[in-house]
């Protein structure tokens, strides 16, 4: 907790406290499309950017809304009140415009639409270790987001944009120069396979996943112009064996399950690679002391939410399965924010 001179502030307290005021105004701009609009039309007033987005409250609460959100660094502000004109900033055009290929919302509008109103329940799911989500009753998240072609599509763009800054950073800072293939496990719209392949020009990737996600995929994969280095294969990963590669990742896979089920799907992808193959965790990986990593202990509280047994964990627990598994070392690369690749050489 922050302290000044000895002295105890409520300031931490208050931060976190309201956090999810901070969210939902921002996860409501992205709902509205405010930053894809602003960027084809900057420089709107207030009163412009009520009447495009219909909405009905008073002015003194649009600019309060428009206002905080340049408070928080979303938006830059010209004037005041009834003078101001709104803009992006430059990490919201760059990042929250839908029209670009750079957009990360999609994980922003899941939080909107499914997240928010889960996390309500996160003392029932502390108090029932149970999922807090669609499968409250009983039936399987996955199940439930693939039957939806709606869900689905949400919840593959949402995992792509959430990703992507790492996927793109795994592309360039490993080594690749030994391998020649690489089998995305749980690929979802193929993003990792087409960062590595962008990046990556002697490599040929594969996007494995069920057979409801290979059209987004396939789609995808056309839009990079990539095919003819970037495939997708349909299967169950706890159905099939995982196709042979030299590289098999797993990107926000593992903490969807509980231990005995990590290491069963590590087994599997020790089985896929050859001698000298490596098998790659992308995930929030948590610091070992358990101190640093605040997003990654958030997320392993979001797998309670979503499926009950899972969790987030840390570079020593992820060593501990890797010998049991039967890999020869281990190592981890810092990617972006707080997300790392957990190594593992066959």
């Amino acid at each position: 907790m922050e302290q000044h001179d000895n002295h105890p502030t409520p300031a931490s307290i208050m931060q976190i406290g309201t956090g999810f005021w901070a969210s939902k105004i921002l996860l409501a701009a992205v709902k509205f499309q405010l930053f894809t609009k602003l960027a084809e039309q900057p420089g709107m007033s207030a009163t412009a950017v009520k009447t495009m987005l219909n909405l009905h409250c008073t002015d003194r609460n649009v600019y309060d809304f428009l206002d905080a959100l340049t408070t928080f660094g979303f938006l830059s502000r010209e004037g005041l009140l009834e003078t101001a004109v709104y803009s992006n900033s430059i990490d919201t055009d760059f990042f929250l415009d839908k029209k670009k290929p750079t957009y990360i919302g999609g994980m922003l509008e899941m939080m909107n639409n499914r997240l928010y109103g889960f996390w309500g329940n996160l003392e029932e799911g502390l108090i029932t270790g149970l999922p807090q989500n669609e499968a409250k009753h009983g039936e399987n998240l996955f199940t439930q987001l693939y039957q939806d072609p709606d869900k689905l599509h949400e919840f593959v763009t949402a995992m792509g944009g959430f990703q992507m800054g790492n996927f793109m950073a795994f592309a360039q800072k490993f080594d690749f120069s030994s391998r020649k293939t690489l089998i995305d496990v749980g690929g979802s719209g193929g993003l990792l396979s087409l960062m590595v392949a962008t990046h990556q020009p002697h490599m040929s990737c594969t996007s494995f996943d069920l057979s409801a996600v290979e059209p987004i995929a396939n789609n995808t994969i056309r839009h990079f112009k990539l095919s003819d280095r970037v495939k997708t294969a349909a299967g169950d990963f706890f159905e099939s064996p995982i196709p042979t590669a030299d590289v098999v990742v797993m990107g926000n896979i593992l903490h969807d399950w509980d231990e005995e089920t990590k290491l069963m799907l590590m087994k599997k992808a020790f089985d896929a690679i050859p001698e000298g193959g490596v098998f790659v965790a992308i995930e929030n990986i948590i610091d070992d002391e358990r101190k640093k990593n605040a997003v990654g202990l958030m997320m392993s509280l979001n797998m309670l939410i979503e499926t009950g047994k899972g969790f987030d964990y840390t570079f020593a627990d992820f060593n501990s399965w890797a010998k049991k598994v039967g890999f020869k070392s281990t190592a981890i690369m810092p990617l972006t924010g707080p997300s790392s690749a957990a190594i593992a050489y066959k």
